[in-house]
């Protein structure tokens, strides 16, 4: 089999350092409640401390899931042939709040690349803000209904040096959690990428797996 040089694009996803820390992927604080301040609200409480000016937010979800462990070998293999199960854990700069995994390979002229995040935000609704956020930088797509409590999906084609590349992305939100899946794939001898039918099963099949996940997680 001939050897083919990859675009410049492809070649650095190849490399061992992923440039992918989900830099889109602030972390929000939940709403503060400020304190009371009028008089006869003060006076009501006699001589005892007043209450805390913040409530505790309760929230379902307090850490990131494992994310190399939130798909099974089937699935990885399937979406990715050629890869190890395993996958590689990105560094993250609070891995309780925010974790990674990525699986990419080329097995003949097919390259296929997958990632799965995890988010774990302050509140249910600073998830949904930035669900919201993320949602309208990205046009085209459509809902993934039964996946958490809301689902977003969508499908793009790039083309460089004349080779295509097609990469689908899949937001979830579950209560405060955020969940991302990015798949892509493309092949080096057509120069034609994988069917948009294609790409975005599969990233809705790794989505659907990576939340099953973290809901497994939270019940233990």
């Amino acid at each position: 089999m001939r050897s083919l040089p990859l675009p410049l694009a492809l070649t650095a996803r190849l490399s061992p350092v992923v440039v992918l820390a989900v830099a889109g992927w602030a972390l929000s604080s939940g709403p503060a409640t400020q304190a009371a301040d009028h008089p006869a609200a003060q006076k009501s409480s006699g001589d005892s401390p007043s209450a805390p000016a913040t409530a505790a937010v309760s929230k379902t979800y307090a850490a990131a899931p494992a994310p190399c462990d939130s798909l099974s070998a089937k699935t990885v293999k399937s979406l990715v042939p050629g890869t190890k199960a395993a996958g590689k854990e990105i560094p993250s700069t609070d891995s309780k709040l925010r974790r990674t995994c990525s699986w990419n390979a080329l097995k003949g002229y097919e390259y296929r690349w997958l990632d799965v995040s995890f988010e774990i935000t302050a509140s249910d609704d600073a998830a949904e803000k930035s669900y919201k956020e993320r949602v309208a930088d990205k046009s085209g797509g459509g809902a993934v209904p039964g996946v958490g409590d809301a689902g977003y999906s969508v499908v793009n084609l790039t083309t460089e040096d004349k080779q295509e590349t097609r990469e689908g992305t899949v937001m979830i939100r579950a209560s405060n959690a955020l969940v991302s899946i990015t798949y892509s794939g493309s092949d080096f001898e057509s120069k034609k990428a994988p069917s948009t039918d294609d790409i975005n099963k599969g990233a809705i099949k790794a989505a659907k797996e990576a939340v099953a996940a973290l809901e497994d997680g939270q019940k233990g």
